[in-house]
């Protein structure tokens, strides 16, 4: 049997982070003006969807499972916000997070009540809200008419010079780091992804903690989806399925492992950046997207064998 050493743990905790920092080194070294406050911001703008829709993720990789459904999630959030902005102007954002915490608390019920692996239960979901999606679109593009666009502002606008949407990018980050670090959820989600078996034996209702865990990726997801929307004024039934692959790899990049037990939002963070700047990175060499897709994939290889822990793991399937 082939067997790689793992790093040990200090620096695997370090390791996204000095990832992270050559890459800003060698982008800064190779593209003039790339260090320059105007490209930072740049960076950190495009950044700010992918985040958001990785931090959600992060709770339901945090405990051990996967949610596959969250693309389908943020494109349903993006043509609700876009059909309902004309006749309902504000009040279409909280519907559109409403739709998207009711489609992750229905996987989460779907993995927990039905004890169906959440790989399957969340590829269904997501099979079942994309085809809802492409219904209330009638598979197209609903665009965001030039007035119904000043509700967008507050995602796509910008005050002094500082985008709108890297504040309610840190405004996720405020708020998935609080439930991770001040809150039940946090310390649970942590246990039950380490060891469930030993959580329930403690008196955990892990149940309703997994069942949250999928509610609030669901919740992100619609942010990120509405996100995207203000930024293409359209709500588009597939416009988040190319970032599946990314989120994954932004949580897993970040030192998240995929087995659970340790991250969060907060690591998260440092590898949506990652990730944004690779891509960014390889936009300048010449790659295309297919060829994007390729790496992303080994990426994402290298980092699960780089954050899982095999000294604990006896059995892989």
């Amino acid at each position: 049997m082939i067997t790689l050493a793992a790093p040990g743990p200090r620096l695997r905790a370090a390791l996204p982070m000095l990832v992270l920092a050559g890459l800003m080194a060698a982008l800064g070294l190779a593209v003039p003006g790339f260090a320059s406050p105007a490209t930072l911001l740049l960076v950190l703008a495009d950044t700010a969807t992918l985040f958001v829709l990785a931090a959600g993720l992060s709770f339901v990789i945090v405990i051990g499972s996967i949610d596959l459904g969250v693309t389908a999630t943020a494109s349903l959030a993006g043509v609700v916000t876009a059909l309902l902005l004309p006749g309902w102007g504000g009040w279409a954002f909280p519907v559109a997070l409403a739709a998207g915490l009711l489609a992750g608390t229905v996987t989460g019920l779907v993995h927990v009540g039905l004890r169906v692996p959440s790989f399957i239960a969340s590829l269904a979901a997501g099979g079942v809200v994309g085809g809802l999606t492409l219904w209330l679109s009638d598979a197209q593009a609903v665009t965001i008419g030039q007035t119904d666009r000043p509700w967008l502002d507050w995602v796509a606008g910008e005050t002094a010079g500082l985008p709108h949407i890297i504040v309610v990018a840190a405004g996720a980050l405020l708020l998935g780091w609080g439930l991770q670090r001040l809150t039940p959820l946090g310390r649970f989600g942590l246990a039950i992804g380490a060891s469930e078996p030993a959580t329930v034996a403690s008196g955990v209702r892990v149940a309703r903690y997994k069942v949250l865990a999928f509610a609030l990726s669901g919740l992100f997801a619609a942010l990120a989806g509405i996100m995207l929307a203000a930024r293409l004024t359209s709500g588009s039934p597939t416009g988040a399925s190319e970032l599946l692959l990314p989120s994954i790899a932004a949580v897993i990049v970040g030192g998240t492992a995929i087995t659970g037990g340790t991250g969060g939002v907060a690591r998260t963070a440092v590898g949506a950046l990652t990730v944004s700047v690779a891509r960014l990175g390889m936009t300048f060499l010449g790659v295309d997207a297919f060829a994007q897709q390729i790496l992303f994939g080994v990426v994402l290889i290298a980092a699960v064998a780089i954050t899982t822990d095999r000294a604990s793991v006896v059995v892989t399937k």
